[in-house]
């Protein structure tokens, strides 16, 4: 392996193209790194596609992991508050005096960002790459120490102008192939990612890599538009991602994955939260605030136009739940309590952190919403991941188009036209073998006058009794019942209020497991 890196490394120091497969026309490159991609050289026009025909080149080529062994031990053995001490110097950032509305900030390697992602600018339609500067940084405990050779950056930090205000932080692109977005107030929560590989697989998940960005000169009113590269070993993928700002912001992503290899578990659209306890499930919390939790669980529209709600959980064990669909409407994370009562958390503020909600803008087909809760004891560990998984795999050689608008929001763009899960509540029953729970469904129809009718059922396990509260007043009505599992490990409850044949509600769907 060592022999064949080497001859790769060879090759490429010696290359002033790259001959792209299709016939294209080869492109003057520069190597970043010895084991990076070649891209594209300062002055070379950034065209249309010129992404793609990289990631498809890449993809025809054996897999090469980055290198990270060239990061001194200074760098790579700080912890989260070392790291985090290391500040981009003020008036550093790219634009900083343009009065873009925008500023890239690179961000140092170190940490658990140990790879290296080639950092570019597109400025009057060429590539303009951004060198390693020392200059950039400043750090409050542990000095940088100098690097014979360019140690490139670890990804970028982006601030925006809300509303014609102070530049604030906006978006995060940094480890593997993971972003972040806000809104207009709002803190830092969920995280999404350009591709997903293989989760909760047996085979161990695969984590695809930022390789490269390329960050266009916004013009007046943006948006931002920022070019990646990802490359994993099985496959290699090109996105296109347009960046606007506001109270809800919005990312509409244009991509393409690259098959390397023959792949059976793929994921689009993917995002991770973190969901420690909260009023139904406060499993080992000794804590005095009321819940903990970027997001509260995982809404959906289904194709047929059903609308579902899924509270998160902190399992024992890992659960993966699949939402089995045909071109579904949309999907998200989504953080519905946003009163600081509902955490009493005086330093995270759970309630500010942003929903994201994704929606198709291409035709997805068959296949399903997955959702993956896996046991977690801290409040750091993003323990909940929901993807698109289509039904189909990839053949190696294959390529798969897609296209999505990402909504960061305090709440879904399209209000949800009935009535929703306001409260999910859960404690031990009349028996300690049972569970009783208490659901709130809020909204106007549930106001007016007429019979209500309950649909719940569940499946394994029995449901021994159910009751319907009305509060006029509030718009509400809670649905308490209880659950006796009859000795199983898992039951999957399904509640929805009807009047007549018209559904009322969202469809509340819950996993119980002991």
């Amino acid at each position: 392996m060592a022999s064949r890196n080497h001859t790769r490394r060879a090759l490429l120091r010696g290359a002033g193209a790259v001959a792209l497969s299709g016939g294209l026309t080869a492109v003057p490159v520069a190597a970043f790194a010895d084991e990076a991609p070649a891209l594209p050289a300062a002055g070379t026009p950034f065209r249309p596609g010129l992404v793609a025909d990289l990631a498809r080149a890449l993809a025809a080529r054996a897999y090469v992991a980055p290198r990270t062994d060239d990061l001194p031990e200074a760098l790579a053995g700080l912890n989260r508050e070392q790291y985090a001490g290391i500040r981009t110097v003020p008036g550093s950032a790219i634009w900083a005096e343009a009065g873009l509305g925008f500023t890239v900030e690179p961000l140092h390697r170190g940490s658990v960002f140990k790879g290296r992602v080639a950092l570019a600018l597109i400025e009057d339609g060429v590539v303009r790459p951004v060198p390693y500067d020392r200059a950039r940084f400043a750090a409050e405990t542990t000095p940088i120490p100098a690097m014979k050779d360019d140690p490139g950056y670890s990804g970028v930090k982006l601030r925006a102008r809300f509303e014609g205000g102070e530049l604030t932080d906006f978006a995060y692109f940094q480890g593997a192939s993971f972003f972040r977005l806000v809104a207009a107030g709002q803190g830092f929560g969920v995280t999404a990612r350009a591709l997903t590989l293989r989760p909760a697989d047996a085979r161990g998940e695969e984590f695809p890599e930022f390789r490269a960005l390329w960050i266009e000169r916004p013009g007046p009113g943006g948006p931002l538009v920022l070019h990646a590269l990802v490359d994993s070993p099985s496959a290699t993928a090109a996105l296109r991602m347009s960046l606007r700002p506001g109270a809800v912001s919005l990312c509409d992503v244009e991509g393409t994955v690259f098959a390397r290899t023959a792949i059976d578990h793929l994921g689009l659209g993917g995002m991770t939260t973190s969901y420690l306890f909260g009023p139904y499930d406060r499993r080992g919390a000794d804590d005095a605030r009321a819940a903990v939790h970027s997001s509260g669980g995982l809404q959906i529209r289904t194709g047929s136009g059903e609308l579902i709600w899924r509270p998160a959980r902190n399992p024992e064990t890992l659960q993966v739940s699949s939402f089995v669909d045909d071109g579904p409407k949309g999907f998200g994370l989504m953080q519905r309590a946003r009163d600081y009562r509902s955490f009493q958390d005086d330093i995270q503020h759970w309630e500010w952190r942003p929903s994201l909600w994704l929606e198709p803008l291409s035709a997805w087909g068959p296949g399903s919403v997955t959702l993956l809760e896996i046991p977690s004891d801290s409040e750091f560990n993003e323990n909940i991941l929901a993807y698109w998984r289509p039904k189909a795999g990839l053949a190696a050689g294959a390529e798969l188009a897609f296209s999505y608008r990402q909504h960061w929001c305090w709440q879904p763009p399209e209000p949800v036209p009935v009535a929703t899960v306001s409260g999910t509540r859960a404690g031990r029953g009349t028996s300690d073998a049972r569970r009783l729970f208490l659901v709130d469904f809020t909204g106007d129809g549930l106001a007016e006058a007429g019979d209500l009718r309950t649909q719940l059922s569940v499946g394994p396990g029995a449901i021994t009794a159910s009751t319907l509260y009305r509060y006029p007043d509030r718009k509400t009505v809670r649905v308490a019942f209880e659950l006796d599992p009859r000795g199983e490990k898992a039951c999957e409850l399904r509640l929805a209020l009807q009047r007549g044949d018209t559904p009322l509600t969202e469809t509340w769907l819950y996993r119980w497991t002991p």
